[in-house]
């Protein structure tokens, strides 16, 4: 049954606004949401039924209990039944409409400021109760619409990369000022987190060929503050070329990021440059000589504050985490538990999920490892279980919030379960296309998963296959 004109329902702006709203919304709780329509929207159960297409006995049986939903499309069919605002979708688990709804523009713009979460940590009642079917179908928020394409071309940054001492200065575009080049590393860094892989890989060549002039052009009073650009700047260019695959270059890219964040002569960028050699050692397999870099540099960074600064903390965590992901993949469980514990510690200490460094650390980014480390450890359902306890809205970061549901995709291909496997990597592909388009490793993720399917399934598995070039 499908809905039709004499089933519009209208229900007043400030009633979505209402705190109580916003709790059942968070819950996906139908049965509350159909009693919200009755009572703002005057609505009779014939008129939710004509809305929305369910039954008038099914709506009978989820507002009296009887009945759940756990379909990704009936939550859709309901949302846009009742007219639901994107403010409100979003906490729902759906897409908006508008892609710009979480930045109130029109579209989103990548070089936006990442805004900082409220200082709060979920409460015992708070986390989800979402069973493992529903999971799947949770759909991301799209806060950036990532373009999508083929294989990222590195030959700019390999150029970029090679550009030893005695090479001819960049003419192509000087740079005017040192704070255009902190704001021009400031979008790279917003661009990588938002999966704007495509644009950030078109922006690096020539802002570390600048970064790197600057170096040596500047007053002695900046020259720290121009190491510190050229540690970020070529973390996101080692981070980018690790999605890729490039393994050589991205080693290359982290060891300069680690070289400039010394010369910077500030331990939290040299934490934070850490974070991307840990993670080129964990490519090259070098799990034992990772785990020792980041636990290492998490303790000097700790002996280097008297009082720990909130970016302080949010490296030493992220590197604590960084470290248990390694010793998980060297099978090491004991440490990579407690370095996980440890991280959580820090999480608490900081008070909340903020970006400090950019390193999108707190309570929730320490669930996230959990995940990670127990996929690593060959643990799918204790995987599982950690992802159902993740509340997406308290993850700002899309990169991130993109990896939980990689995660659970392998997650659920080692457990079996095909179909949500392609479900998860389906609802990635929604919100970050390219981390999708960019990565090798899902691209193998993909064509595993199309191995085992079959029927229609085997049908959506290629499709996506094919969208993302893999």
């Amino acid at each position: 049954m499908q809905g039709h004109p004499t089933s519009r329902i209208t229900i007043p702006s400030w009633a979505w606004e209402r705190e109580h709203t916003a709790e059942f919304l968070r819950r996906r709780d139908v049965q509350a949401l159909f009693q919200f329509v009755r009572q703002y929207g005057g609505a009779s159960q014939m008129a939710i039924s004509a809305a929305t297409g369910l039954s008038q006995g099914r709506v009978s049986e989820i507002l009296n209990g009887r009945k759940t939903v756990t379909a990704f499309e009936v939550y859709e069919r309901i949302a846009d039944g009742v007219r639901m605002p994107d403010t409100s979708r979003m906490m729902f688990g759906l897409a908006p409409r508008n892609p710009g709804a979480l930045t109130g523009h029109e579209s989103a713009v990548s070089s936006a400021v990442p805004s900082l979460p409220a200082q709060r940590s979920p409460g015992p009642g708070e986390v989800s109760n979402v069973r493992r079917r529903e999971f799947v179908g949770l759909a991301g928020t799209a806060l950036f619409q990532a373009t999508g394409g083929s294989m990222l071309d590195m030959d700019e940054i390999a150029a970029a990369l090679t550009r030893y001492a005695g090479a001819s200065r960049s003419t192509t575009r000087a740079a005017s000022s040192l704070r255009e080049l902190a704001q021009r590393t400031h979008s790279a860094k917003v661009g990588y987190q938002a999966c704007h892989y495509t644009a950030v890989a078109k922006q690096l060549p020539e802002l570390l060929r600048n970064l790197d002039d600057a170096a040596s052009g500047v007053d002695e009073d900046d020259v720290a503050q121009v190491h510190a650009l050229r540690a970020e700047a070529y973390h996101v260019a080692a981070s980018l070329l690790l999605k890729c695959e490039e393994r050589g270059l991205s080693y290359l890219a982290a060891d300069r990021s680690m070289r400039a964040a010394e010369d910077s002569e500030n331990p939290a960028v040299v934490g934070a440059s850490a974070r991307a050699f840990t993670r080129a050692l964990m490519r090259e397999r070098h799990y034992k000589a990772a785990t020792e870099l980041a636990t290492n540099t998490a303790e000097r960074v700790d002996s280097a504050m008297d009082e720990p600064t909130p970016e302080s903390l949010s490296v030493y965590g992220s590197l604590l985490l960084s470290g248990a992901v390694s010793a998980a993949k060297r099978e090491d469980r004991g440490q990579a538990l407690s370095l996980l514990d440890e991280a959580g510690h820090a999480g608490e200490r900081l008070g909340g999920d903020f970006n400090y460094q950019w390193t999108a650390f707190g309570p929730t980014n320490v669930l996230l490892h959990r995940v990670s480390a127990a996929v690593e450890l060959g643990d799918a359902g204790s995987a599982i279980d950690y992802a159902r306890q993740v509340q997406l809205d308290n993850i700002e970061v899309m990169e991130r919030r993109v990896t939980l549901f990689i995660d659970a995709a392998r997650a659920y291909q080692q457990w079996g379960k095909t179909e949500h496997a392609y479900h998860a990597l389906r609802n990635a592909e929604e919100m970050a296309s390219e981390e999708l388009t960019a990565r090798p490793v899902v691209h193998q993720l993909i064509n595993d998963i199309r191995t085992r399917a079959s029927g229609h399934l085997y049908g959506n598995v290629s499709e996506l296959a094919k969208r993302v070039g893999a």
